[in-house]
């Protein structure tokens, strides 16, 4: 885009020398936040804000850039971040001197990650976290990026001989302060365009085309999964050859194969159940403790990246409980039960309630707690044992990891107890090492997923436990996530300057209530889920041109406030609450006209995407496909 040009005079500055501060506080400010995450930089030299109107008074008042950091607990390369450069005296310093430095949780703090996230995927054409930013004092962003070494490091070029220099984090930093100083108004012009940009993407388009027929719709969408589909190994988005891209399970892509294969699309079957079958025999899959870890490293789901979030796990359960009926694969619910006992066990507080993520590291190294070497393999099992592990789990041979360590892939095992019993002694094993971090914020949206797929699991595959559970967490949750005027907050335990909830946050609960008002035929979870769904209606509802917004019409210090359509790691808000409002309609009869007058509007209202681009919006798309 023609206004991104003048970014590159600036990034090719060369920093004038700077003075650097002698001594830094030993405790930020971030030391009376309740996020993890927040509380893991309390103890850096930077001079850390929270997002909120004293930092952003702060940035106008001294026409100070700011620098915006987001990430999260259970991030690896926010840690390395972390070490590298937020801990180093020298660059904070720097940034203590010439910015207004903000951190953000992108998990507490959902809205402000993304409109920023979007802002450098306009910008950089790339994204993830670590997420640094550089703002105007208005917030507006002109320059960001993702994780940066804290200094200047060589790297090879594409010929493999020459040698370039990959520019460090705090060569950017230097760049940018230079650039504020020399050429302030072009960076506030590049803030502008790309707000406007935002405004563009966010907002709704002056002319929004009319939704296309489903049919059509699902043509569009096929084409693509036909483009994106691994025929081999199962999962979307691969590159022939190139065995080293990361593939995610991509759970909204699942559903609506899901959705389309019980509506007789024998294709989105098929590649449901091999998606489903290579993710639950790989090492993305905990073969030993349950649960899916994030995401694959490799094509064939064999190495992942260790952590361990909630809401993976929350979406993927209840699709592998519903396709363990609709495929008749039983072994499907073996893998739905593994990851309900898991989260039951390991990511479950005292009153029910759901934390948030288990981190990848643990002494300091990615997946240390997951792998095997052969030696304690051969030192802790019986020789029976090591045979099913060789057989079963493929610990023979070269290690599959690292060179040195095993992590274990499902190759089949006939006998089943003994299976267990091996399974049971690599646990115990796994036991006696450090346990990675466990991040127990409760988020409101992620324990609604959670409750929706503990309820249908424990519908479909009749676990009573599982639907006990849900009720348990959900009866937490309506108490420990109201606030006084009966709103939710995003998280229970917040004290954080913007504690009112997120679209999600409704959405997601209420869908989670309304899968209890299933599995329990309890009235309470529906008269529950009304509520709510008037609340989110008067407060994010577009009342002229339908849709939610993000954010509440009453609580917002951000840039624009936008609808958001597209999935990520979560469905769209925007998604969850069309099915939500088509389910209250059948089940309140009296106001099934209003609820599915706001569903078809909801629909409408994003039908730029569904139209042109439906697997961006994969969820909603599954809301086309007739039950």
């Amino acid at each position: 885009m023609r206004y991104f040009a003048t970014l590159a005079p600036i990034l090719v500055l060369i920093a004038a020398h700077f003075s650097w501060a002698e001594d830094a506080p030993t405790k930020n400010r971030l030391r009376l936040e309740t996020s993890a995450y927040l509380q893991m930089h309390a103890e850096n030299p930077v001079d850390w804000y929270a997002w909120g109107d004293e930092a952003l008074a702060k940035a106008k008042a001294e026409n100070k850039p700011i620098f915006l950091s987001i990430g999260y607990a259970s991030c690896h390369w926010c840690h390395v971040m972390e070490k590298e450069s937020f801990s180093d005296p020298k660059i904070a310093a720097f940034l203590n001197k010439h910015f207004v430095c903000i951190k953000v949780d992108r998990e507490e703090r959902p809205d402000v990650d993304s409109v920023y996230m979007l802002a450098t995927q306009i910008m950089a054409n790339n994204g993830g976290w670590p997420l640094n930013v550089f703002l105007t004092p208005d917030a507006k962003p002109f320059i960001g990026t993702t994780y940066l070494p804290a200094e200047d490091r060589e790297v090879p070029l594409a010929d493999g001989q020459a040698v370039g220099v990959q520019p460090g984090f705090l060569t950017l930093a230097k760049r940018v302060a230079v650039a504020w100083n020399e050429q302030q108004s072009q960076l506030e012009e590049v803030g502008d365009n790309v707000t406007r940009a935002l405004k563009q993407v966010l907002g709704r388009p002056l002319l929004p085309p009319d939704l296309a027929d489903s049919d059509s719709i699902f043509r569009t969408f096929d084409r693509t999964l036909e483009k994106e589909f691994d025929s081999r190994f199962g999962g979307f988005e691969f590159e022939e050859g190139n065995d080293r891209i990361p593939k995610f399970p991509q759970p909204s892509y699942l559903y609506y194969l899901l959705k389309r294969n019980d509506a007789g699309d024998a294709t989105a079957g098929n590649m449901l159940e091999l998606t489903l079958e290579k993710m639950a025999s790989g090492g993305i899959y905990d073969q030993v403790g349950g649960g899916f870890h994030r995401y694959s490293t490799d094509r064939h789901w064999k190495i992942p990246h260790f952590e361990k979030m909630l809401y993976d796990n929350a979406q993927l359960l209840p699709i592998y409980a519903q396709a363990s009926k609709s495929l008749e694969k039983p072994e499907f619910a073996e893998v739905a039960r593994g990851i309900a006992d898991f989260v039951l066990t390991e990511m479950t507080g005292p009153d029910g309630q759901f934390y948030s993520a288990i981190d990848a590291d643990s002494d300091g190294e990615e997946g240390a707690y997951y792998r095997f070497t052969s030696e304690e393999l051969q030192e802790q099992l019986s020789a029976d044992q090591m045979r099913l592990a060789e057989q079963a789990f493929g610990m023979t041979g070269k290690p599959n990891f690292e060179d040195q360590y095993f992590v274990p892939q499902f190759h089949g095992a006939p006998e089943a107890e003994k299976l267990a019993e091996l399974k049971a002694a690599l646990l115990s094993l796994r036991n006696q090492r450090t346990r990675p971090f466990l991040d127990k914020k409760v988020i409101t949206s992620w324990n609604g997923q959670m409750i929706h797929g503990l309820a249908d699991a424990g519908r479909i595959l009749d676990e009573p436990r599982y639907v006990a559970a849900a009720s348990n967490a959900a009866d937490h949750l309506l108490k420990s996530a109201a606030a006084n005027d009966g709103r939710l907050r995003r998280t229970p335990e917040t004290k954080a300057e913007h504690p009112l909830a997120y679209l999600d946050d409704y959405a997601m609960l209420i869908d989670g209530l309304l899968a209890l008002h299933t599995a329990t035929d309890e009235p309470r979870w529906l008269d529950e889920a009304v509520k709510l769904q008037a609340t989110q209606q008067k407060h994010y509802g577009d009342k002229t041109f339908g849709g939610y917004y993000f954010t509440p019409d009453d609580n917002s210090n951000l840039i624009v406030r936008g609808k958001l359509y597209t999935d990520g790691a979560l469905p769209s808000g925007n998604a969850i609450s069309v099915s939500n409002l088509k389910e209250l309609a059948k089940r309140v009869p009296d106001q099934a006209e209003q609820y599915n007058t706001w569903a078809q509007k909801t629909i409408e209202s994003g039908s730029t995407l569904l139209n042109d681009h439906p697997h961006s919006t994969a969820r909603m798309a599954a809301e086309l496909v007739k039950d």
